[in-house]
């Protein structure tokens, strides 16, 4: 990891911090950031939000989709975890903790927004870090790219939808149009952008270029999303100073949601006979999510102020030490799992499968 990426939480810490004093000493220069908008898109942070997720994106080669049969098992864990138990696992864990529990301890009028930005952060499944937690892992790297580029083709199309309905559920008013322009703007354009530079790097230096464009690209996406969170906290600092408990109120769920997710992963993984290289990233992946997508999406659809804004920053806050302990986790069970009888069985099936035996009966020397 770099060095940005390993102290990511403590990035974030500082800018906070320095959010919330700035927002104190310059509150025009805030208030004239805020007011920048076309069509209700916000330019200072459509740019940021650019910068942030285009260089992740570059890492997406969309041709590795053509792998994902190779480990279907996984694919399928990872796919059913991401679209059909995480944004809605997300929503309960909303409305039971913020909604029900903590509301006392929360801005009634914020409530709702809350419970919004929990749902838009567990909706956009993770992109660029994974690659790292699976690294880390030592995860089958293949899967890792086939199961990330097929998340975001499927993101492309399901990210309104289940943000629409399970907003619709939450009793939530759903801005259909700005959704739209958001899911348009952070998903469909930085796509193609990013692909089309890939393509380019690619056939003019082959992947040694592209692994370079990384290296260069990289902080500029963390310091991207840095600057987005020092605005946001500019406008968020009156309210979090009024009740500095939100933050450390908002994490539970989120830290029970990755938990849960991860495990849930795992064990689905081992119950389905797949390898442990490929169940640690299906893990992984299954409980982390696109903050920087979340975050845009968030500020687009409900403003600077709004505590779904302020929810989906707290994922980017524990990211770092809770993915690092989901990886302690895989890592160490690694023994475990692989004791598993299904584990052993297909296993023992791909070494007949690959390696069959050969009779020399009949033969001569």
């Amino acid at each position: 990891m770099s060095i940005f990426e390993r102290y990511l939480t403590l990035w974030v810490a500082l800018c906070i911090v320095a959010g919330i004093a700035l927002g104190h000493l310059l509150p025009g220069v805030f208030h004239a950031i805020g007011a920048a908008e076309i069509a209700k898109v916000n330019l200072p942070v459509a740019i940021l939000i650019w910068l942030m997720v285009i260089p992740m994106l570059l890492r997406i080669d969309f041709g590795a989709l053509g792998q994902v049969g190779r480990h279907w098992r996984g694919i399928g864990v990872t796919l059913f975890i991401n679209w059909a138990i995480k944004p809605f696992s997300m929503a309960l864990l909303g409305w039971l903790f913020i909604g029900w529990l903590f509301r006392p301890l929360l801005p009634a009028d914020q409530i709702d927004s809350y419970i919004a930005g929990l749902i838009i952060l567990a909706a956009a499944p993770c992109t660029a870090m994974v690659f790292v937690w699976s690294n880390l892992t030592k995860g089958e790297p293949l899967f890792t790219l086939s199961q990330v580029a097929l998340n975001d083709a499927i993101m492309i199309v399901a990210f309104a939808p289940i943000v629409g309905l399970l907003l619709g559920l939450s009793a939530i008013t759903v801005p259909w149009g700005t959704l739209l322009l958001s899911v348009g703007l952070y998903i469909v354009v930085p796509v193609l952008i990013a692909q089309i530079i890939r393509r380019r790097v690619i056939s003019s230096g082959g992947e040694a270029a592209l692994a370079r464009v990384l290296r260069k690209l990289g902080p500029v996406s963390l310091v991207a999303l840095l600057t987005t969170l020092v605005l946001l906290f500019g406008f968020q600092g009156e309210q979090i100073i009024a009740q500095p408990l939100i933050i450390a109120l908002l994490a539970v769920p989120i830290l029970i949601q990755v938990y849960f997710n991860a495990g849930l992963a795992y064990i689905l993984n081992r119950a389905t006979g797949e390898a442990h290289c490929v169940a640690g990233p299906s893990a992984l992946i299954g409980a982390s999510n696109f903050f920087e997508l979340a975050v845009a999406a968030a500020i687009s659809l409900f403003g600077f102020h709004s505590g779904a804004a302020l929810a989906t920053v707290v994922g980017v806050l524990i990211e770092v030490p809770v993915m690092l302990s989901v990886v302690w986790i895989v890592n160490r069970s690694k023994g475990w799992y692989e004791r598993g009888a299904a584990v052993q069985l297909v296993a023992g099936a791909s070494k007949t499968i690959q390696f069959p035996e050969r009779s020399t009966e009949g033969t001569r020397t």
